[in-house]
Order: C-alpha cells, then structure tokens, then sequence
C-alpha cells in the first residue's frame, strides 16, 4: 500500500487568521489519505498587495520550502500572484504548486471564457502578469477589482462576499465571464456560497491546488532539471542563513546524482 500523500500548503503572508482559513479549504479538499500541513513565513509582510510586499515575502516562502523538502511529497503555495513559484521549483524536485495558476487550470477546464475577482485596485497590473505567466491571456476575458484590502477578505466576510458577487456580476454581464477564479487566499470557502448566488462555476484557488499536488504526486512527477528549473549555481548568498546557501539543498545531490551516474 502506497504510503500517504503529504501536501505542505504555505500561506504567502504572516497573518495567522489566513493561514487558518487556507488550512480549513485545504483540509476539505484533499482526499482522506493525503496529509496537509499549513503554515506561514516566519519573516514578511503580513499580507501581500504591493510589488514590495510580494518580493519581501519570498525569501520567507522559499525558506518555507527549503526546511521540508525531505518531509514531503509536493508544495502549495498559496498565495494568488504565486510568489516565489518559479524559484521554489528550482530548489527542489518536488512538485510545487502555485494557487493562482492551479485555478486558471480548473477555469480553463470548465468554462470557455473565465475571469478572476481579487482585492485591492492596484492589484490589477499584478493579476495581469500573473495571468500571462501562466500563459492564460487569452482565455481570460475579466478581472474585476473589488477594493478589499486583503486582511478584511477573513476579518470581514459578509461585506467580502457581497463585493464579490457586485464585480462577479459585471464579469458576467458585460465581460461574459462564464467562471470566475476567486484571486486572493483570503477568499477560500466563498466559492460555495457564490455559486448559489451567480449561477457558474466558481474557483477556490486554494483547493484546486491541493487536488492538483496530489494529482502530480499520483503521476509521480517531479520538476524537470534539464533546464531552466535546475538547481541554483552554487555561490555564496551574503547575509541569508547556511540552509539557504544554494550548496546545502539536500535532494540536490541525490539528483545530480541520478543525471550523471558514476
């Protein structure tokens, strides 16, 4: 018997309320064998809508990433710009697996033209990039801006959810939306309640990506080192702690080992 799956969901930013609301759709997600431990950075902003918060948040997050490499089978992370992704996948060959693109996955699975709903206004530029990293442009007809400040999408849901059916009504209307993405961690378990209300499939970030980790733990795939997700060079990194140097990751050598067997 296959030994259980095990799915470390971080949240991207260090407001606790969050990483409990993300633990609560993680758990209800997962089949019942898979094992979700969710946690938060030690260091970063305590809640992510700027450039400056997202790039101050990584560090945290690939450290998150770093200290358990050995303890599990793949990474979530959650966060809606998928902070960190792309390096994350480089520092280990577990799968890893970002909340904004694991949602544009499932959107684009069950509906031909679909939006995202998020948080603060000057979030957009960012939706935006995100979106087209995941190569997605395309098929993404709407984003819709509420004006939420991130925090209030946990400490404030009734007003969260009224303001998301108000812009995911528009997405439908006049972008003709036909599934919508909820584009913030914050937003988890709403998606239920605005289906009700709207009538179309509606995408909690969060539990697309557990279904989609385990889907890759399942397959037994892991991140190509071929190329552009290799491991770091190996250098000194001044001023980060001796588990962060890129010389230390412990399932770099097993797999430099299994390119170039002896």
């Amino acid at each position: 018997m296959d030994a259980p799956i095990r799915i470390k969901v971080i949240n991207g930013n260090t407001f606790a309320p969050m990483t409990e609301g993300i633990d609560e759709s993680a758990q209800a997600a997962k089949f019942a064998q898979t094992e979700v431990i969710t946690t938060q950075p030690k260091t970063g902003p305590q809640s992510i809508e700027s450039y400056y918060d997202e790039y101050l948040a990584i560090p945290g997050i690939l450290e998150e990433v770093i200290l358990s490499k050995d303890q599990v089978d793949a990474f979530v992370i959650a966060c809606w710009g998928d902070p960190g992704v792309e390096a994350a996948r480089e520092i280990t060959t577990k799968p890893v697996v970002g909340i904004a693109e694991a949602s544009m996955y499932i959107a684009n699975l069950v509906a031909a033209r679909w939006g995202v709903v998020t948080t603060q206004h000057r979030a957009l530029d960012m939706i935006e990039k995100t979106i087209y990293r995941a190569g997605f442009s395309h098929r993404c007809v709407s984003i819709r801006t509420t004006g939420i400040p991130v925090i209030e999408t946990e400490t404030a849901r009734a007003a969260t959810i009224d303001a998301l059916e108000a812009a995911a009504r528009l997405a439908i209307q006049e972008d003709k939306a036909e599934a919508l993405c909820l584009g913030c961690a914050g937003m988890s378990r709403l998606d239920v309640e605005l289906e009700k209300r709207l009538g179309i499939p509606i995408i909690d970030a969060v539990a697309a990506a557990v279904k989609l980790a385990e889907t890759l733990v399942g397959l037994k795939k892991q991140n190509s080192k071929v190329l552009t997700y290799q491991f770091p060079e190996i250098k000194p990194i001044r001023g980060y702690p001796t588990h962060m140097q890129p010389d230390q990751f412990s399932d770099r050598v097993a797999s430099e080992t299994a390119q170039n067997p002896a």
